[in-house]
């Protein structure tokens, strides 16, 4: 299994976390959930890793 950071890691996250709400201002639920399951595909398509993504999802499924 891959080691992800889980630590703080984004510079200017609370700037990063302002933009990620701007995106979704104005939107339905639908289209604000649409949003979030490209996002998350265009991060996952980035990162590549199969092993990593595999963590993640168990680490957000763990966590809910």
């Amino acid at each position: 299994m891959s080691d992800l950071n889980l630590q703080p890691n984004i510079p200017g996250a609370d700037d990063f976390y302002a933009g990620l709400l701007a995106a979704h201002d104005g939107l339905s639920k639908e289209d604000s959930d649409a949003l979030n399951a490209r996002l998350l595909l265009v991060l996952a398509n980035h990162i590549g890793d199969r092993a990593v993504l595999d963590n993640a999802i168990a680490v957000a499924k763990a966590s809910a």
